[in-house]
């Protein structure tokens, strides 16, 4: 599997009609000053005074490991931890996504419903969870390779999480494999391609390599422009002074 290729098709249209170079192309600049948000309601960036839920260094040392099998430095753009997915992910893990504020998780938990959407049931939160899918992952590595993942030859890590993808490979009692494998490969997506407010996509290397203009005001310069390479500059939703 490609992995980099199939990232980078996610923003092959966008950067095929709007991104390549196109040096008359012309920058909107400022906005109407009567759209000012509040400032109660202004963005602000991710937490940036270190790691709040990632502190175990085995489990960040797999999890590095892991973002960068999928997405590996190349010349197409840098690593998945170079980008910052690392920093995205445990800020998500210390907010009301990690806590499962959004979830049902009362039980019972009902088989036929997993059998109808073939899709599984949780009780416990994403934080929970990547913490028992870090444990168990590298339990079967010590067990099986004796060595920790982040050790292995990277074509066994792609065989281990190739494995994971496929259901080939049990990482035990009270983890689901598979929906652990999709849960990570969401989260390193996610923080590669999410704005630079949430603590990934670092100097929005992400949007740079399929061409994403960012979180522009406006377009309507550049409405009538269709199939024009204009080599925009991505920006971000966090503040500008």
């Amino acid at each position: 599997m490609n992995r980099r290729e199939a990232l980078r098709s996610l923003g092959a249209l966008t950067a095929s009609v709007t991104v390549a170079p196109y040096l008359g192309a012309n920058e909107v600049k400022g906005f109407p000053q009567g759209t000012v948000l509040d400032e109660e309601f202004v963005p602000t960036p991710s937490h940036t005074g270190g790691l709040q839920v990632l502190n175990n260094d085995a489990h960040r040392r797999t999890l590095a490991a892991v973002f960068d099998r999928f997405i590996p430095a190349d010349e197409l753009g840098p690593s998945a931890t170079q980008a910052g997915c690392i920093e995205f992910l445990d800020a998500q893990l210390a907010g009301p996504w990690g806590e499962g504020a959004t979830m049902y998780r009362d039980t019972p938990l009902q088989p036929h419903a997993e059998e109808l959407t073939q899709l599984p049931q949780f009780i416990a939160t994403p934080r929970e969870r990547y913490e028992t899918g870090l444990e168990a992952l590298n339990k079967w590595v010590s067990d099986n390779e004796d060595a920790e993942f982040a050790d292995l030859a990277p074509e066994r890590q792609d065989e281990i999480l190739t494995g994971m993808e496929q259901g080939d490979i049990d990482l035990g009692q009270g983890v689901h494999t598979k929906a652990f494998f999709e849960m990570m490969l969401l989260s390193v997506r996610e923080g590669y391609f999410s704005d630079p407010i949430y603590g990934g996509n670092r100097d929005m290397a992400g949007w740079k390599m399929i061409g994403f203009p960012g979180a522009r005001y406006d377009y309507r310069l550049y409405a009538d422009r269709t199939g024009e390479k204009l080599d925009l500059i991505p920006v971000s939703l966090i503040p500008q002074d």
